[in-house]
This record gives C-alpha cells, structure tokens and sequence, in this order.
C-alpha cells in the first residue's frame, strides 16, 4: 500500500507494506553520508536487518536510547555534536529507525544540522504511524512535551509491517490510541467498525488486521494536513485526547498512548458539560479497562498540576485553555473552556476511571 502527499511541491511517498524496509536503499543511494539513527530496542531485535545497509562505506549506525527521555537538550547536543564530526555537507541523510520519539527528535536533528538536511521516516510502532506523518518534529522542554521543534517533512515514510511482530502490549496498547483516535474523528461506522476488530485485550494484542487500520489511519491524518500544514485550524484537531493527554504523560511519565486515552475519555466528559453532548462516558471507559489501559492512575493526579501543564498547550490563547472537542463522532471543534469546567470534568474523570 502506498501514498502520497499533494502539497503544492515537495511531496513525499508513505509506503505501508511488509518488507518495505527493503526499498529504503533506493531513497539513500545518492546521499554523500547517510545515519541510520536507530532506537536502541528495535537494533537489539532486528541488527541484522540493518547490517547489509552498513557495507557501504557512506552509511553509519547511531544508537540511540529508546523512548521520551531521548527528546531533551542534552541527548540533542551530544548527538548533533557527535554528527559534525563527520565533516558533513548538505548532502546527508538522517534515517530514523524507531518508535515516534527517535522521528520526533531525528527530523529536529535534520531541521537544525547546517541549517537543514534530509531525513527519511522509518517507523517501526504502531504510535509511529501518526507521528511520522506530517513532518512535526521536535524534542520536550522542562515546561511540557514538544514545545522546541519544527514543522519539516521528511523525504519519505517507509513504514516496514515486520517490526510490529516485536511490540511488547504496552507499545501496542500506545500505539492503538492514535488508531482509534483518527476513528473518532472520521466517524461512528470507522469507530464500531475499529472497537468490533479490537474488543478485548486478545483480539489486539493478536494484531490482526491491524495494517488496514494504519492505513486508515494515516489517509485519515493526510486528508487534514494537506489543507493545513502548519495547525493554523483544521490540523488542531489531530490533537483530540492530548491536552489532558499530554498533561497526563508529562507528569507521571507512562507512554503517551496511554495517557492520550485518557485525554479523549476527559475530552468526552468536558463535551458534555460544554456542548451538551450525550457520550456515555461509561461505554468509553469500560473499552479501556476491557484493553488494560491503566486508567487508575487519575487517581494519583492533582488538578492542579495538570491545569498548569494543560496551560502550556499550543493550542491556547490569550483565553486561556483550548481543547479539541467532539461534538459528535466525526465533527471536532476546537473550544475555549473555563476553568470551572475543567475542573468539574476533572473530578468526573477520576469517579468513572476508579
């Protein structure tokens, strides 16, 4: 399965297919030097995969470590340092071979290293199919996630199927947030259709059918960004679940799938405050405890702490508090909510995921 972007110019292919990892050659060949910057899990479990790359003398392997604590200033300067002791020329390549976080902060690389090279997406989690897309990149502050990046498109998203095989349930039950949150967003047949393929915890940890789901998933987030590239409207609304979520994520630090299921459970609940809306916030959060998320742990969070962290979002403005919101599934909106209704739904949230 294949597509393709259709900006003005400077498009690019997202290849979905097993074995895809075997046409990266073709995209890296003219390159002067190339870096496989590779997450220190998926080298561990597919080395081998890479060593025929690694014969040709212009391409080099950079270890990296797995996960969100990658994205700081620290691994970014010690990693950019380590890169310009290659004597590059803009004529290099970063290829990222990992979860969301190793894209996130290898196309940051890329946007920075000589005022801009290229890089290549290579996903290889189940979360990796939405970050990779799109060409938001960047690394966290001590102030929340994400707030130092850019908006850089990669080259091209070879999305190789085979690396799933290896995903730990935790890393599926992340990644399948992303999944299920483009169904909100398309409508109520791609959310039943999506919960009756995955109803319990078996059905997807087993994986199956998961690839058209991806791909649904990612003509889903296409059809957004190509009419707003850079989040000045539409493309908020890919953020459904991540002010809260995001909250959630930076302080008790559990993936961000994880957290971003909480955030849609909250978002339904602020809906119903806000909009009037009619969500069974019980039917959702029943879906997640029948998955194993682990939606106890609002019982260990504060409002405080996560209005402070929620106040960081990029969505805000001078209002105050902007969050994405269903109006019914399928028709999003961007809302200004008040603090006394954040607060109400907060409280709400922790009484149903008890």
């Amino acid at each position: 399965m294949q597509l393709q972007t259709t900006y003005p110019n400077n498009n690019y292919p997202i290849i979905v297919e097993h074995n895809a990892f075997e046409e990266l050659s073709e995209y890296i060949q003219d390159y002067d030097k190339v870096f496989l910057i590779i997450d220190e899990y998926v080298d561990f479990n597919f080395k081998t995969k890479f060593m025929p790359l690694l014969e040709s003398t212009h391409i080099y392997k950079i270890i990296v470590p797995a996960g969100e604590k990658m994205k700081s200033f620290e691994h970014y300067q010690q990693t950019l340092e380590h890169l310009l002791e290659y004597n590059l020329t803009r004529n290099t390549c970063l290829v990222a071979i990992g979860g969301g976080a190793t894209g996130d902060f290898t196309g940051f690389l890329a946007s920075s290293l000589l005022r801009g090279v290229d890089f290549i997406q290579v996903p290889t989690t189940i979360l990796a199919h939405d970050s990779s897309v799109g060409g938001k990149v960047g690394i966290n502050s001590i102030h929340g996630k994400n707030l130092i990046g850019a908006f850089y498109r990669p080259k091209a998203v070879i999305y190789d199927l085979n690396f799933l095989a290896t995903l730990p349930y935790d890393e599926i039950l992340s990644g399948y947030a992303e999944v299920y949150k483009h169904a909100l967003l398309t409508g109520q047949v791609a959310v039943d259709d999506i919960e009756k393929h995955f109803s319990t915890k078996e059905k997807l940890q087993s994986l199956n059918d998961i690839d058209q789901f991806i791909f649904k998933g990612i003509k889903a987030k296409l059809n957004v960004i190509i009419k707003d590239e850079k989040e000045h409207n539409m493309r908020k609304y890919l953020n459904l679940g991540h002010t809260f979520g995001h909250a959630v994520e930076y302080k008790t630090k559990i993936p961000h799938g994880h957290a971003v299921m909480i955030g849609i459970i909250y978002q339904f609940i602020v809906a119903n405050i806000l909009l009037d809306t009619q969500f069974d916030i019980s039917y959702y959060a029943n879906y997640l405890k029948k998955l194993h998320y682990p939606v106890q742990i609002v019982q260990q969070l504060n409002f405080n702490d996560m209005y402070h962290y929620m106040l960081t979002d990029k969505k805000n403005n001078g209002e105050g508090i902007q969050m994405v919101l269903l109006e019914e599934l399928g028709k999003p909106r961007v809302c200004h909510v008040e603090k006394t209704i954040l607060i109400k739904a907060f409280d709400d949230l922790q009484l149903v995921l008890k």
